[in-house]
């Protein structure tokens, strides 16, 4: 059990620097976009921005778009009204359901020879 517990630690600790890794290769990449096109301060900001109003509120904006729950929740609700077919969505359906069909089918036959 103390293997899979390390095994978890080092996979989460390893996806954790990597993800740290590219916010710094963003942050480096904005930097360097800047001083080869001669931008000031403020033609362009950092990619990712995360501040906090008076309320409390937590806002978030990536590569200047504002990210926060009411835009993510409207975001949800526009899909929802959509209800758009997705082709490669009902493919997997399909393959998933006869997959499914077949194994149930070998299990039961190999159940019945024993």
């Amino acid at each position: 059990m103390s293997r899979m517990k390390r095994f978890m630690f080092k996979s989460i600790l390893l996806v954790s620097v990597l993800f740290v890794g590219v916010l710094i290769g963003m942050q480096k990449a904005n930097d360097g976009i800047k001083d080869m096109k001669g931008y000031d301060e403020e033609g362009m900001g950092p990619p990712l921005t995360i501040s906090e109003d008076e309320a409390g509120n937590i806002e978030a904006s990536l590569l200047g778009q504002e990210m926060g729950s009411t835009s993510i929740s409207e975001k949800k609700k526009k899909l929802e009204e959509m209800k758009s077919f997705n082709f490669f969505s009902e493919i997997g359906k399909t393959v998933a359901g006869i997959m499914k069909g077949l194994t149930e089918k070998t299990v039961e036959f190999v159940s019945s020879l024993l």
